[in-house]
C-alpha cells in the first residue's frame, strides 16, 4: 500500500480504540529504529504512525526507540510531527489524544527530507541514524514498488543497510511474474531472503491467525477438513468503496492483481494447507507454497467457464447515489475489473474435486471478508420428506466485525411437531474479548522488530501465486475477455452467479 493507493479500504480500517494500560499482557520488544519512507503518505500517517503510538501507549516500545519518516518532502520536525498529529485526529475522530503520552511518543520520532530517486541527501538519514548500530534497524518501504530497487541501493551505497537491519515490502510487489522477480532480485542484492519481511495485513488479522487454531487445535474440526465432508469453500472480499482517488494506480491493476495474487489467495493457502510441522516460518510457508503450486492451472481453454471480469456502473450504495467507475477514476474508457470471480480448484489428495470460489469487487453491497467452509448434507434424513435438513457451515469472518460461526441445526422448541432451525455457535470477538488487542499493522510491525516471519510472505511463494495470476491474465487477452457490468449496491454481475448455477451452487447472501 503506498500513496497512489491512498483510498485503498482493507479489513483494518476500523475505528481505532483507545489505547489501554494492558499491564503485563504485551511483551516490549528491544530498542529499535524504524525508516518509514513514504513518511508522509496515506499508509504511514492513516496506519502506520497510529499502529506505532499504540504499541508505545501498550508499553511496547522502549523509550530508547526512534521512529524516522522520509519523505521528499521538504519539512521540519515540527512540521512533520504537527501533520501526523493532524492525521491521527482526522483518521480517528471518536478519539481524544492524551497530550501527555503523545507528546512523549513524538520524542521518539523525527524526520528526514530525501528524494530516493537521487544518490544525494542519505547522509541526512545517516545522520540520524544510531551510528553505534547498536538498535534493530527497519526500513519499511510505503512507497511504489518501482522504487525499491533505488531505495535498496541507496542505503547500500550510504552503509546504512548493517548486519541487523530489515527492510519490509507492501504489496503490490510488481504487477507480473517478470517485474516481481525484477524486485526480488533487487532487494536480495542488499537484504538477505530472512531480513526481508513482504507484508500483507490481511495476516495480522486475528480471525485469520484464528484459522490455525481452528484447524489445528480441536479435534473436532480437521477429521472433517478435506473433500469427503467439505461441499465447497467460499472467500469474499466485498467492499463497498469505489476505486476514486486511486485511479491513476487502479486502473493499470485492476481486482486480481490489487487482491488476488495476495490478499485472497494468501487465505486461500491459510484454509487449505496441511498441518506444518511447527508454526515457525519455515514450516508455515512451506505448507503455503504448497497450495499454491496444487492449484490448477487457468488457461484460454478453461477462463471463461471458470472467473468472470466485472465493473461498476452507477447505482446506490447504502442507498447514497454513486458513479461509475469511469467517473470515479476520470477516465473516458476502461476493461479494467473492479470485481473478479474464481471457481478455483487445488489438484491434491485431501482436495480433489471440492471447489473454491473466489470473489472480490469494489461498490458492493456490502463491506464484508469471509470464509465460507459449506459442509455436505447429511446423508440420510431421518425426518421424513416434509422437513428441510439444512448442511453445516462455518463462518469465519474478518470484516467488518471478526467473529467465527457454526451453523447447527438444533429442534425448534414448542408443540405441534418437530420443526429444526438453523442457529450459530457464536465466537464474536467483540462480545468476547473486551480488552482492546492490537490491529493488524500493530502486529506485524512488532513481529518484524522480533525477527519473527511466521506471517510474511517469502520470495518462492509471492512467486508461486504471480505465475497463476499471470495464467488468468494472459488467457484473457488470449480470449478477449471483456467485463461484466454490474450496478454499484449489487453483490457483483449475474454472470458470475451463472458460473455457480453451473455447479448448482450459489454465492452466500453480503446482507
Amino acid at each position: 500500500m503506498h500513496d497512489s493507493k491512498s483510498n485503498h479500504t482493507g479489513p483494518d480500517d476500523q475505528k481505532s480504540a483507545q489505547p489501554v494500560d494492558a499491564g503485563s499482557t504485551f511483551v516490549p520488544v528491544d530498542p529499535f529504529e524504524i525508516v518509514v519512507f513514504g513518511g508522509t503518505g496515506d499508509l504511514a500517517r492513516r496506519k502506520l504512525i497510529p499502529s506505532l503510538y499504540h504499541r508505545f501507549c501498550d508499553g511496547q516500545i522502549p523509550a530508547a526507540s526512534r521512529i524516522i519518516g522520509a519523505s521528499r518532502s521538504k519539512l521540519s520536525r515540527s512540521e512533520y510531527l504537527l501533520m501526523i498529529r493532524e492525521a491521527y485526529e482526522s483518521f480517528n475522530p471518536d478519539e481524544t489524544l492524551v497530550d501527555s503520552q503523545w507528546n512523549e511518543f513524538c520524542n521518539l520520532v523525527d524526520y528526514a527530507p530525501i528524494d530516493v530517486t537521487s544518490d544525494k541527501g542519505w547522509d541526512i538519514l545517516g545522520d540520524k541514524l544510531d551510528g553505534a548500530e547498536k538498535l534493530i534497524r527497519v526500513f519499511y518501504l510505503a512507497m511504489p514498488p518501482a522504487l525499491f530497487s533505488n531505495i535498496c541501493q541507496g542505503l547500500k551505497t550510504a552503509g546504512l543497510a548493517h548486519k541487523t537491519s530489515r527492510v519490509v515490502l507492501e504489496k503490490p510487489l510488481g504487477h507480473d511474474f517478470k517485474s516481481a522477480d525484477e524486485i526480488n532480485e533487487a532487494v536480495g542484492k542488499v537484504f538477505s531472503e530472512k531480513r526481508i519481511y513482504r507484508i500483507d495485513h490481511f495476516l495480522g488479522k486475528e480471525t485469520v491467525q484464528n484459522l490455525l487454531v481452528l484447524r489445528f487445535g480441536n479435534v473436532l474440526l480437521e477429521p472433517l477438513w478435506d473433500k469427503n465432508s467439505i461441499e465447497h469453500i467460499e472467500i469474499t472480499v466485498a467492499e463497498d468503496i469505489g476505486a476514486g482517488g486511486r485511479g491513476s494506480y487502479y486502473d493499470k491493476s485492476g481486482a486480481l492483481r490489487d487482491m488476488v495474487q495476495n490478499h485472497l489467495l494468501q487465505l486461500l493457502c491459510l484454509t487449505m494447507m496441511e498441518a506444518p510441522g511447527s508454526t515457525t516460518a519455515d514450516d508455515l510457508r512451506l505448507e503455503k507454497i504448497k497450495v499454491l503450486r496444487a492449484l490448477a492451472p487457468i488457461d484460454a481453454s478453461n477462463v471463461k467457464e471458470q472467473t468472470v471480469r466485472g465493473q461498476y456502473v452507477k447505482g446506490k450504495v447504502k442507498n447514497e447515489a454513486v458513479p461509475d467507475y469511469l467517473t470515479d477514476v476520470e477516465v473516458e474508457e476502461s476493461d479494467t475489473e473492479t470485481y473478479i470471480a474464481i471457481h478455483a480448484k487445488v489438484d491434491n489428495w485431501r482436495w480433489a474435486g471440492v471447489p473454491i470460489y473466489i470473489r472480490t469487487g469494489k461498490r458492493m453491497s456490502a463491506r464484508r471478508s469471509e470464509i465460507i467452509v459449506q459442509f455436505k448434507p447429511v446423508p440420510h434424513s431421518i425426518f421424513g420428506p416434509n422437513i428441510k435438513v439444512n448442511p453445516n457451515k462455518l463462518v469465519i469472518r474478518l470484516q467488518p466485525d471478526e467473529a467465527v460461526n457454526l451453523w447447527m441445526e438444533i429442534k425448534e422448541p414448542g408443540a405441534g411437531g418437530l420443526r429444526l432451525k438453523t442457529l450459530p455457535l457464536n465466537l464474536s470477538y467483540a462480545d468476547n474479548f473486551t480488552v482492546r488487542y492490537p490491529d493488524a499493522y500493530e502486529r506485524l510491525l512488532m513481529d518484524v522488530v522480533r525477527g519473527n516471519l511466521s506471517l510474511f510472505m517469502r520470495r518462492d511463494e509471492v512467486e508461486a501465486a504471480w505465475v497463476w495470476c499471470d495464467g488468468i491474465l494472459n488467457a484473457w487477452k488470449e480470449v478477449n475477455q471483456s467485463v461484466s457490468y454490474y450496478p454499484s449496491g449489487s453483490d457483483g454481475p449475474s454472470a458470475a452467479d451463472r458460473m455457480l448455477e453451473g455447479q448448482n451452487d450459489i454465492w452466500s447472501g453480503l446482507e
